[in-house]
């Protein structure tokens, strides 16, 4: 009876929550976004619209992206601007001879090229982290002796951040993703091997993007650094068509928090929305958190009715994430019930390991893939924060390839497999390559027997973990 009631109190607070964020974005004039159209269509309604012409890398883990990123400032002609949660200024984009503090790269460049910084001013209060006299340090390390400016977003509503992550050089390439220039919890400087190190290593990606849809990242970030700053950035003028991918940006911007855009954005929530209501043959996610009672709502109806016989759901999560952990299980054992003995749904988690030590490893990743036809990659999770109240930006592609061949390295790094060996179809190799290892590994550690693979099954997916604990604190601090 206990737990019929935490579970009944639970789902009554969630109901509560989605109900208020309804009103709150019809309010805002964007309930489209928050229920948009079952049209079928996979883009975003609204500005900016889907570009064509555009050039797109997906980088996985930091030792393939962060290189990148020193590459591309490295070569910056006009100007720097980036756009972060927070930095670390001795944080080093490469690990090698030539490796230089990002203080110092930042400090040489803006000797030449404008370099402007624009990072969320912190924690307001002292219950999360970054504080505000910590980000204040940060800025006076950066700028100290230099001509780089940096400026702190203090526009944010209450318990909530800027946490999208942007570099964008000359108007011309841009980084996009969910990796922090930060050693901060970690370290993002890790490979697809993800060996044991001396920290906790990370799980990440982000996109290498080109074409126009650079001046939609731009303007962005043009348009908070005058709201910050007063000072007005040069409109940047799209540049040339340079490739064949159509790409959009989706964004969240809370409502009333700036004079440009009073009514907010959320089209990354309707960008997940859409997809995932589409979805008829395989949803694969990564996320930091899966929070949001929307999307957990979206994937048990498809769950308790698929939509055709292949059709699987795997979810990528950290084993121990920073904050809610309790929240999360709760929503996934939700899809567990939903998927009864289904077989369709797996919940999953990675480790770092080097031969027959294993050690944590925090998936940061922020990644959608649906059906190999629609992908997203950027700072946004799967909870209310991010579909919300922080500020974010995802990139979202409709192009099948690079769905698949994403999809396809991502599962080849997971599964330990070349990409030949994982490249069957999906329903097949989730049921033979991912539950069996998954299960066997978790049953190992729930042994105490040493790993012998990376992947392992998430433990403690249970109906019963804090149905109600979770949804509380989501309406405290989300609702």
């Amino acid at each position: 009876m206990i737990e019929r009631v935490d579970s009944w109190i639970g789902q009554g607070v969630e109901g509560a929550i989605r109900k208020r964020h309804r009103r709150r974005l019809a309010r805002a004039g964007r309930l489209t976004q928050f229920d948009p159209l079952e049209d079928r269509k996979l883009w975003c309604a609204g500005d900016p619209p889907p570009r064509d012409g555009c050039e797109v890398e997906v980088l996985i883990d930091g030792a393939q992206a962060l290189p990148r990123i020193a590459e591309a400032l490295g070569g910056a002609r006009s100007h720097v601007h980036i756009a972060g949660w927070h930095v670390t200024p001795e944080f080093g984009l490469t690990r090698d001879r030539h490796a230089v503090r990002l203080r110092d790269l930042l400090g040489e460049l803006a000797e030449r090229v404008d370099v402007r910084v624009l990072l969320w001013a912190g924690a307001p209060l002292p219950v999360f982290k970054p504080a505000r006299r910590a980000v204040r340090r940060v800025r006076e390390e950066l700028t100290r002796g230099t001509r780089v400016s940096c400026a702190l977003d203090s526009h944010e509503r209450p318990m909530h951040c800027h946490h999208e992550k942007l570099v964008i050089v000359d108007d011309e390439v841009a980084f996009v993703g969910g990796i922090d220039l930060t050693s901060f919890g970690g370290d993002r400087f890790d490979s697809s091997e993800h060996p044991l190190l001396c920290r906790l290593g990370w799980h990440d990606g982000l996109t290498r993007v080109r074409g126009p849809i650079v001046a939609d990242i731009a303007g962005h970030f043009a348009s908070r650094w005058r709201a910050v700053t007063g000072e007005d950035v040069r409109a940047p003028l799209p540049p040339p068509e340079c490739g064949e991918t159509k790409l959009q940006v989706v964004r969240t911007v809370p409502e009333k928090i700036y004079d440009f855009l009073p009514q907010g954005d959320f089209r990354i929530l309707e960008a997940y929305t859409r997809a995932l209501r589409s979805a008829r043959k395989l949803v694969y996610l990564e996320s930091q958190f899966l929070w949001s009672s929307q999307v957990v709502d979206i994937l048990a109806d498809k769950l308790r009715r698929p939509p055709s016989e292949d059709f699987r759901v795997v979810v990528m999560l950290p084993a121990r994430p920073n904050d809610g952990a309790d929240t999360t299980r709760g929503q996934l054992g939700v899809l567990a019930d939903a998927d009864g003995d289904g077989g369709r749904f797996l919940a999953t988690t990675i480790s770092s390991r080097t031969g027959a030590l294993t050690g944590p490893l925090y998936v940061h990743a922020k990644i959608g893939i649906v059906d190999d036809a629609w992908l997203t990659i950027g700072s946004a999770n799967l909870n209310e924060h991010s579909l919300f109240n922080d500020s974010e930006m995802n990139i979202v592609s409709c192009d099948p390839d690079l769905a698949r061949e994403t999809r396809l390295r991502l599962w080849s790094e997971h599964l330990e497999r070349p990409i030949e060996q994982v490249s069957g179809e999906p329903a097949h190799v989730v049921d033979e390559l991912w539950r069996p290892i998954a299960a066997e590994q978790l049953e190992r550690r729930r042994r105490g027997d040493a790993a012998t693979h990376r992947l392992q099954g998430l433990p403690g997916v249970s109906r019963r973990s804090m149905a109600l604990l979770g949804p509380v604190q989501g309406l405290v601090v989300d609702g």
